[in-house]
């Protein structure tokens, strides 16, 4: 451990004392998390947790007798704590991957290059462990978040544009009902193609267990598995040194056929990522609606005019912000960049809409 050899600045001590107090309230997040875990997830985050026990030593070591009372964690820290307690791993990974990747050891003099290294190889950690979870909810999510956004910018950009040629209230209402069941109805039934299309060819594509059975018979001589690994990529004398092993592993203890079944496999169930048909459809669905909702709502209540309009884009606005900030923590980017994102996205094809409606019919009662 690298003790200081100068006399610390007030500065420096108040940076070693935040710097203690993060790599605490990380270490118990992963704790955290850890306790939610079985297997070798766990053991994962409790070496992390372990390894911010030791950055956590490092800047104690440096302060001595100075440590004095610490700050509280930083805000990402308690965000990270209070979910981990409540929801889980996958949004709180994902988070943690953002933390990590921002770590700024390696621009402090203070800190040593081992502990620079950690926190880049931490990110990577993490992010592998978060996309595990991505993965388990890949298809649904995508439909969820497709669909609530896909329902927002649709049915706005609709009653934009409708009011906008001069309709009363109560055709901007039914027009708006009407894209959104419409617009949901089909959304479901597109993500239920997709998703069960996509499964199929996902079974096409995994190898078929009935091959094992054919392995023990095969010429020797005259190899045909070599052609399975040629087939799946494989250059042709690794192909050859592979099915050589395999049918001496199948001669020796009779394992060749376990071992043919994993090189050949795909790594993980491809199907996880893509999600159930029916999941998709039903979550596109709903979400769709639920979007789609949003700026009708203002019609509901009896609003109409201009003030209707710009209850439904302050609503729809909020939404539009808040789905693209769940993106981008999901995905461990930069929330507020994918929230002004959504939020510019939607609102462009608003303001189309509304214009080509202001010229091709009245004005706004």
């Amino acid at each position: 451990m690298v003790v200081s050899t100068t006399t610390p600045t007030p500065a420096d001590l108040r940076r070693w004392r935040r710097y203690l107090a993060d790599e605490l309230a990380e270490a118990a997040v992963y704790r955290d998390l850890a306790r939610r875990k079985t297997g070798e997830e766990r053991e994962i985050l409790l070496a992390l947790a372990a390894a911010e026990g030791r950055h956590a030593a490092h800047w104690q070591e440096l302060l001595g007798e100075q440590v004095g009372r610490l700050p509280g964690p930083g805000l990402r820290f308690r965000v990270l704590a209070f979910l981990a307690r409540r929801f889980g791993s996958v949004f709180v990974l994902a988070l943690a991957q953002r933390a990590e990747t921002r770590a700024t050891y390696e621009a402090d003099a203070d800190a040593t290059a081992t502990m620079a290294a950690d926190e880049r190889i931490h990110a990577e950690v993490v992010r592998a462990l978060a996309t595990r979870g991505r993965n388990r909810l890949a298809g649904s999510f995508r439909a969820a978040v497709f669909g609530a956004n896909d329902g927002l910018v649709s049915n706005v950009a609709l009653i934009m544009g409708v009011a906008a040629a001069g309709l009363d209230r109560a055709h901007v209402l039914l027009t708006g009902l009407a894209g959104l069941l419409a617009g949901a109805l089909s959304m479901g039934a597109g993500e239920f193609i997709s998703v069960r299309s996509q499964r199929e060819l996902l079974a096409a594509s995994t190898p078929s267990p009935d091959a094992v059975d054919a392995l023990p018979h095969l010429d020797v001589d005259a190899n045909e598995l070599a052609l399975v690994y040629r087939a799946r990529g494989m250059a042709p004398d690794d192909a050859d040194a592979r099915a050589r092993q395999v049918m001496a592993e199948i001669e020796a203890r009779g394992t060749g056929g376990r071992r043919f079944s994993a090189d050949t496999a795909p790594e993980g169930d491809p199907h996880e990522a893509v999600g159930t048909a029916w999941g998709a459809a039903i979550s596109s669905f709903c979400f769709f609606a639920t979007g789609a909702l949003v700026p009708v709502l203002p019609y509901v209540f009896g609003l109409g005019g201009r003030v209707a309009l710009v209850v439904a884009l302050a609503a729809v606005g909020v939404a539009l912000m808040t789905t693209g900030a769940f993106v981008g923590l999901m995905s461990g980017g930069p929330p507020v960049r994918r929230a002004l994102r959504q939020l510019a996205i939607g609102f462009a094809a608003a303001a189309v809409t509304y214009a080509l409606g202001s010229l091709f019919g009245t004005t706004v009662a």
